[in-house]
């Protein structure tokens, strides 16, 4: 006969071993750990015991909370925006004729935005995204113990969506967080998402890492980034994702949502970039990074099939500048890169990541296929050249160019602006407010021949603007298609 109070003892003392080992998983908190094979590779058994004590059995996140959070601070920026015309409200009707025809809508308003930051340095050198206070005439930090401080920008970085702000302790040594080594987390990992939601005052949120390495975000021009199932809302812009060490993994950026609340999909910029944009910040200035000089491809299961390679990864070199650091180490248009330093690289824009978090200097070692066989390189660390000097003009004179600012395009501008089409020219950078604009000239159009002379320089495009014409002829290169056009005036 079957004994049911037996089978019910087991079951339920299965299920509390089943929770228990669920729970093991948090370890650091209460001090009992999984026990991994000899190997370390993989978890052998789990000591499924019910609770000995009141601290085993109330895991709890509480002291890494306790760690961190006082280095989380809130971030308000001010900035005056400007206001045109006359306000929709009295357009259609006849309240101008009674109160005047300068009866109008202020020509400024006040426009203030919410976010969080991150303390990354004991002297008050603080970590927020770009998007929160870009534009900003006034930024104010206040601490999670309700100090307040008027912050300066540092650097701010549009590439990454990174800024760095510096707060005044005086003398004081501020809370702050150690950065870790991003590329140490795996999914699966426990994360705390810390910040400031809604104005509401500062909030933490548990999670899991959902995923690494995602490149489709369409957020920055580095698209790598740590993807969370921690709650992140509006206001958490620039705060912290941290391990379960209490120290910094990532900056939480963006959320996946169609109602502007949390579906569960975060998106945080690795420690790694971050690590990189604040020791920029120490020479003040922009970001300076290694260049590439390289066009760069997605390797699909047909190329994957045609190079011989064991399954499509890696990024497709299509087009390769003669003296760039790529063309240095022996590579050549037609080879697959799949690791820099070790690391898998999986696409070009995690290629380009592996390559920004490098310091300038040094060499990085390149895994890649040629001819289906692997081969390694050294690749130099070093900057992209201002060669030829950018010489930005304002371009002015009775002729269908005038008001336009142009630039040489070099390596170095290349960079800096993200210029992602043909890297050499005459470019656009404005068409200003005079004839250019009518003729439909635009920013980042490349400008390559006028009146059948090919044109190189800014000073080539000066020489030939000197001539007298009612009619000129001209060749520009604009999203990759090469248009020939009429100007006149």
């Amino acid at each position: 006969m079957l004994n049911w109070k037996s089978a019910r003892v087991r079951c339920i003392r299965a299920f509390a071993a089943m929770a228990m080992g669920a729970a093991l998983a948090i370890s650091g908190a209460a001090g009992v750990y999984a026990q991994a094979d000899t190997t370390g590779s993989a978890l052998k058994s789990l000591d499924k015991r019910v609770p000995a004590s009141r601290a085993q059995a109330q895991l709890s996140f509480a002291p890494i909370v306790k760690r961190a959070a006082p280095a989380v601070v809130n971030v308000y920026s001010k900035r005056i925006v400007k206001n045109r015309g006359v306000s929709p409200f009295f357009r259609d009707f006849p309240f101008p004729e009674f109160f005047g025809r300068s009866f109008r809508i202020p020509r400024q308003r006040v426009q203030r935005s919410l976010g969080s930051g991150v303390i990354v340095r004991p002297n008050g050198v603080i970590v927020t995204n770009n998007h929160v206070i870009r534009g900003g005439t006034e930024i104010q930090v206040v601490l999670s113990d309700g100090r307040e401080f008027e912050a300066d920008i540092v650097l701010s970085d549009e590439k990454t969506d990174l800024a760095v702000l510096k707060v005044n302790p005086r003398g004081e040594r501020l809370p702050f967080l150690k950065f870790s080594d991003s590329d140490d987390l795996e999914v699966g990992d426990l994360v705390l998402a810390i910040g400031n939601p809604f104005g509401v005052g500062q909030t933490v949120t548990s999670g899991i890492v959902s995923a690494l390495a995602r490149t489709q975000a369409g957020i920055s021009d580095f698209q790598f980034f740590i993807q969370t199932d921690a709650a992140i809302n509006p206001g958490n812009s620039g705060g912290a994702l941290i391990n379960m060490n209490g120290e910094l993994a990532g900056i939480n950026t963006a959320i996946f949502s169609r109602s502007g609340g949390s579906n569960g999909i975060g998106f945080a910029i690795p420690a790694n970039m971050v690590r990189v944009v604040v020791r920029s910040s120490r020479v003040g200035g922009r970001v300076k990074r290694p260049w590439l000089g390289v066009s760069l491809q997605n390797v699909t299961p047909e190329l994957a099939e045609s190079f011989r390679l064991p399954r499509p990864r890696g990024a497709l070199i299509t087009g390769l500048r003669p003296k760039g650091p790529l063309a240095r180490a022996g590579l050549r248009t037609g080879d697959v890169i799949v690791e820099v330093d070790g690391k898998p690289v999986q696409s070009p824009q995690e290629l380009r990541y592996r390559i920004a978090t490098k310091a300038l200097g040094g060499r990085a070692m390149l895994g890649y296929f040629r001819n289906g066989r692997k081969n390694a390189a050294a690749m130099p660390l070093m900057e992209a050249p201002e060669i030829p000097p950018r010489n930005i003009s304002k371009l002015v004179g009775p002729h269908p160019l005038s008001g336009i600012t142009v630039a040489n395009l070099s390596p170095a501008l290349v960079e800096e602006i993200g210029f992602k089409g043909r890297a050499n020219g005459v470019i656009v950078l404005s068409p200003g407010r005079g004839a250019a604009r009518f003729n439909n000239i635009r920013s980042g159009d490349i400008i390559v021949e006028l009146e059948g002379t090919r044109i190189h320089r800014v000073d080539d495009l000066r020489r030939m603007l000197r001539r007298q014409r009612n009619r000129w002829n001209i060749v520009i290169i604009r999203n990759g298609e090469r248009i020939s056009g009429t100007l006149s005036g």
